[in-house]
């Protein structure tokens, strides 16, 4: 019987219609196949491959079967554009021509070339690897210029390139730039596939901006919209003069020579470069002419452009996925603009611009003028106490002066850890649970400053004035404490002091962010600032940055299977093998959290490179960017947040953590499921306690290890290692390895 029903998919097939010849070819680029992979899957030659994508010769039986079910399978991964979705091809009598007329050939995007003799209203349009809608006979054969319709998203696909989209940038915000078979194509988000005319790097910047319709509209009405990002493949360094890999001189400057004849091409054709040169993220502008920007974003892999930390092994991907990876990420976050803490921090600048166009004047033009909630267009002093070591402000301190908490504001999140009392030792398990983007859920919400700071002296604390404060909260007793306004008593000393990172009760007055004083104040103690530097001027400036993160976290791990309806046990469940479900989704997903982590960061960027000395100024202190004190404000109430969690979470159940490790807390438990030991009642969690779930500031599970390997690790690595940093795997590679 099985052989009866090949025998009819046979004839099924070979009566199966073809789709025309330039389908054929985009399919095949689509799935990154070569002609030649193609041919020796059918047991034919090159030419004859090629031949059936050009129209020129058409496949017979038995190849044409194998080659039907080849195209079926690829269009079901990479669907056509609705309106330019092929129809099926007339069936030539055998050893005929194709049927496709000249015509039709101009119009499929088979080279530049051909394209380039279009009558005017084609040429403007790039050459896409699709084919045209099929037309009534007498048509004429020039391609139109109206907006092509997207292809149905597949799962991890990108939205926002169809018939809805702006149709200056309906080609998506980027492009991999790719040679496939001695041409150059770039590679767009939804499977399309462009030719590439350029044959120099000039050429292909100008070609980008005035014909590939690429790039994505502002995220914000005062804003501007994003530049195209033209990603090239190593195929593609070599083809336009660039090397494929750096050399060690170049890793270490962190671009190639200004002498490079690439360089003096992009000079000759009158384009500029920013002062980082032409490195891994190179940006290529020419002056801005009124409201028009001309200026392209260049990333390159093989350059070390994508860090394999958070972006894994994406410099190895064909060109169509990372594509698809790429145009994910640029979708739900924003267009890269450089490592992911340059996009985290790029991000808060394109949500809340500096500038903003004014009412007009007597003559009805308008200027340019602050935008209120912003940073500004120009930087700010820190405080003293907020400035890292080196800082100009400290220049007159003595060389190798170490600071006190008195002189310096040290906002850190938690590295603490105590020994295991006898009945946790009792106990089978130590787990983990992880907070899900703890900086991004702090940020919600949080009262920042966007001005300078202004000093005062023995001010009255006021919990929604930014600011840092020099208080001494070393009176707090954390074995006297109100919970939620009620007094409980507590083994205090089995919980981490939330002043101070290492869980160290304070010994005397210390800087702190409000967050920090104003929990002191929520747990039942009197605060009595000496000095303060606070910033009247102020506002919730990361709220639309934390927004946007969420929504990107949250719709990939949607697309993970990890869903915000789910209950505990589903939840925990679904996050079993989560990244397996789709590797690049996964990579998508650590991109965002790093864009999180590292766009705090670089609030508080710190001295790189050769030449600085300290007492002199940085490049990042000329940002508005440069915000120490949003920093410490986040990483303050992340710590608070973490430790009121634990707080309430002792009060009720009398459990306590043995290890705290930045967001992931490690208890003692009788059951390897964070369920052993967090106390649901009838799926409800304890309220202001850890909660399992996919949203920012619920938890995970970090991972299960056993007490005897608690026990054994410290017992071999010493006390006072760090439970937390190694609960995920229960590999201790070094004795402290940073995060």
């Amino acid at each position: 019987m099985s052989k009866l029903f090949e025998a009819v998919d046979a004839l099924v097939a070979s009566a199966s219609p073809l789709p025309p010849p330039p389908e054929r070819k985009r399919l095949r680029l689509a799935h990154g196949l070569t002609l030649d992979q193609v041919a020796g899957a059918l047991n034919v030659r090159r030419a004859t491959v090629s031949g059936w994508e050009a129209g020129r010769t058409e496949p017979r039986p038995p190849e044409r079967e194998a080659y039907a079910r080849l195209l079926n399978k690829l269009a079901e991964l990479y669907p056509a554009p609705p309106e330019t979705a092929p129809g099926p091809e007339p069936e030539p009598a055998q050893g005929a021509a194709s049927a496709t007329p000249p015509a039709a050939a101009t119009t499929s995007g088979q080279g530049a070339a051909v394209a380039a003799k279009e009558p005017t209203g084609a040429a403007s349009a790039p050459s896409a690897r699709t084919a045209p809608p099929r037309r009534p006979a007498g048509k004429p054969a020039v391609k139109p210029a109206a907006k092509k319709a997207a292809p149905k998203p597949r799962s991890g696909a990108v939205a926002g390139t169809g018939a809805d989209a702006d149709p200056r940038f309906e080609n998506g915000p980027l492009a991999v730039v790719d040679v496939a078979d001695g041409e150059v194509v770039a590679y767009c988000v939804g499977g399309l596939v462009l030719d590439v005319p350029a044959r120099t790097l000039p050429s292909l910047v100008d070609w980008t901006l005035s014909e590939a319709k690429l790039g994505a509209p502002r995220l914000n009405f005062h804003g501007k919209d994003a530049d195209p990002l033209v990603v090239l493949t190593e195929a593609a360094c070599e083809r336009y003069g660039l090397p494929a890999q750096l050399t060690q001189e170049e890793r270490i400057a962190g671009r190639i020579p200004e002498g490079h004849k690439v360089v003096k091409q992009l000079a000759r054709a009158d384009w500029k470069l920013t002062k980082r040169g032409f490195g891994p993220w190179a940006r290529i502008y020419r002056p801005a002419q009124g409201s028009q920007r001309a200026c392209v974003q260049l990333c390159i892999p093989s350059w070390g452009a994508l860090d394999p930390r958070h972006w894994g092994g994406t410099a190895r991907l064909h060109p169509a996925d990372l594509a698809r990876l790429l145009g994910t990420y640029a979708t739900r976050v924003m267009t890269p603009r450089g490592s992911t803490a340059v996009t985290g921090l790029e991000l808060m600048t394109a949500l809340h611009p500096p500038t903003r166009a004014g009412e007009p004047d007597a003559t009805g033009r308008r200027h340019s003028e602050h935008n209120p909630g912003s940073l500004g267009t120009q930087p700010v002093d820190c405080a003293p106490c907020e400035a890292p070591d080196g800082h100009p402000l400290l220049a007159d301190l003595p060389r190798f002066h170490q600071r006190t908490p008195a002189e310096v504001l040290v906002e850190e999140a938690y590295d603490w850890a105590r020994p295991l009392t006898d009945d946790e030792c009792l106990l089978p398990h130590v787990v983990g649970i992880d907070v899900n983007m703890a900086f991004a859920a702090a940020a919600n919400g949080t009262v920042v400053g966007l001005g300078a700071p202004v000093h005062v002296k023995a001010p009255a604390f006021d919990p929604k004035l930014p600011g840092s404060w020099l208080v001494d909260l070393s009176h707090v007793d954390l074995s006297r404490v109100l919970v939620g306004k009620e007094p409980v008593r507590l083994a205090g000393e089995m919980l981490p002091s939330p002043f101070t990172p290492q869980g160290e009760r304070p010994e005397g007055p210390a800087w702190y962010a409000t967050p920090t004083v104003a929990y002191a104040v929520e747990l039942g103690y009197d605060v009595a600032p000496i000095e303060a530097y606070v910033r009247p001027d102020n506002g919730r400036y990361l709220d639309a940055w934390y927004t946007r993160l969420r929504d990107a976290y949250v719709a990939t791990m949607a697309e993970l299977g990890v869903t915000a309806d789910l209950s505990p046990e589903e939840f925990l469940t679904a996050m079993e093998g989560h990244r397996q479900r789709d590797p690049h989704l996964a990579v998508v997903l650590s991109a965002i959290k790093a864009t999180v982590k590292g766009g705090i960061g670089k609030l508080r960027e710190r001295p790189r490179g050769g030449g600085w000395r300290p007492g002199q100024p940085w490049p990042a202190l000329a940002r508005p960017t440069w915000r120490p004190d949003i920093r410490a404000a986040v990483i303050s109430k992340a710590r608070v947040n973490m430790h009121r969690k634990m707080l309430k979470h002792a009060a009720f159940t009398g459990q306590y953590p043995v290890a705290v490790l930045s967001d992931c807390a490690v208890y003692a438990s009788g059951g390897p499921s964070p369920l052993d030991f967090l106390p649901y009642r009838d799926g409800k969690p304890l309220p202001g306690g850890f909660r399992l779930g996919v949203s920012p500031g619920m938890v995970k599970h970090e991972g299960t290890q056993s007490t005897l390997w608690a026990e054994g690790v410290r017992e071999e690595h010493g006390p006072e290692l760090n439970l937390a940093r190694y609960i995920k795997d229960g590999q201790v590679t070094t004795k402290d390895d940073g995060e």
